[in-house]
């Protein structure tokens, strides 16, 4: 480690393709900015922090600096128009699309009880007559398969009332949290909510070790074994990792009730979001149908795949002067989440143009990221900033 501190800094050349982006010394705490050349392929600085101050003071140093990439963080942004005025700023394309894929996930959230609704009018397997239980409430996800309320939902239905009563009557978010006794984020994510649908998404969605074998267990069931040992044991050599008990509770009320119908599973919404985000040609044939059949049960998800590839193809083809178009589309549809987007993109909106039609990318400087976490694994880092920055700049 001395003899790391004692060799000398590599000379800094000029940079005219300057990316940076910022990583954690310790998350949550501490962060420190990487500068890369894109030109050259390598790092030629490490900051302390991410503030405007440090990163401003390097560009004015730096007047040949012409292009910054960056993401899509605003503090970024003003470092660079501070310290670089006569750069072209870039935001990166794939930011953008991360950006965008975070807009689709809150918005299949606020809409995937029409989802629910549309996978529920189909059946995993249909029970015989006699053994099936009279019909319950239609299956939303806030009761479970025999009609018992979901205690998770009734928690988060009474949170969200209550902060947003407290919202209403002028209160802030840490006064909410100390009345409630709330973390700050968890009363932050409820005030933040459009509706009580984006919160229930997780909540009504949990999945059990179970669940992929309950088609089984309806079929066995209905053939007349009602023998939970061999039901389980059956379930075993089918890879069910969970012990007896899992299989016991989930059947026991059979015995009182009857077996209820399976409604087919709606897809998670991580996975709807995945469908959105994926080229169409490369989507298989089962997700491409249902697909198919959520944008046919809900205009609003319909109109959010429109435009995920009317951008997806504006990032491919380069045509970043096609945004604004795209924007005022996206504006006439109710989409709020979208809308909360289009927002961010218009307070950079120069930045945001340039950045689908740019050759240049953070790519590489993701890359060089990576490889500093590794340097943090190896023990870098953990005694000082500055051991960690000499090992960055000497290892290329």
């Amino acid at each position: 480690m001395n003899l790391l501190r004692a060799v000398p800094d590599p000379p800094e050349g000029p940079v005219r393709v300057l990316g940076m982006d910022d990583f954690a010394l310790r998350k949550g705490d501490s962060y420190a900015t990487v500068l890369v050349d894109l030109e050259a392929r390598r790092p030629v600085q490490v900051l302390a922090g991410r503030e405007a101050e440090p990163l401003a003071a390097w560009l004015t140093r730096h007047p040949e600096v012409e292009i910054v990439c960056r993401d899509r963080a605003g503090a970024y942004a003003e470092e660079a128009r501070a310290g670089a005025p006569q750069a072209v700023q870039v935001a990166d394309g794939w930011h953008l699309w991360r950006n965008l894929a975070g807009a689709v996930e809150k918005t299949v959230g606020s809409h995937h009880s029409c989802i629910r609704s549309a996978f529920a009018t189909t059946t995993v397997t249909e029970p015989d007559p006699a053994d099936r239980a009279k019909p319950l409430d239609p299956p939303d996800g806030t009761r479970d398969c025999f009609g018992r309320p979901r205690r998770l939902v009734a928690r988060t239905k009474e949170r969200y009332a209550a902060v947003q009563e407290r919202l209403a009557e002028g209160k802030s978010l840490g006064v909410i949290g100390r009345e409630l006794r709330l973390h700050h984020s968890t009363v932050r994510r409820f005030a933040r909510a459009t509706s009580i649908d984006e919160l229930l998404v997780k909540a009504v969605n949990r999945q059990t070790i179970l669940d992929k074998y309950k088609p089984c267990q309806h079929q066995r069931w209905n053939e007349g074994c009602h023998h939970i040992p061999q039901l389980h044991r059956e379930v075993q050599a089918l890879g069910f990792p969970g012990d007896i008990q899992t299989v016991r509770r989930y059947l026991r009320p059979s015995k009182k009730h009857g077996l209820p119908v399976t409604p087919r599973p709606a897809p998670r919404p991580r996975r709807v979001v995945h469908w959105n985000m994926t080229d169409p040609d490369r989507l298989s044939s089962s997700d491409d149908q249902e697909l198919k059949e959520i944008r046919t049960a809900c205009s609003h998800l319909d109109a959010t795949a429109r435009h995920v590839r009317d951008f997806a193809a504006m990032l491919h083809d380069r045509r970043g002067e096609l945004l604004p178009d795209w924007m005022n589309r996206v504006l006439g549809d109710d989409l709020p989440a979208l809308h909360s987007l289009i927002t961010g993109l218009r307070r950079d909106q120069d930045a945001v143009i340039v950045g689908p039609s740019s050759p240049w990318s953070s790519c590489q400087v993701e890359g060089h990221v990576t490889r500093i976490k590794l340097l943090k694994r190896k023990g870098y880092g953990r005694s000082s900033l500055e051991l960690l920055r000499r090992r960055i700049l000497l290892a290329t």
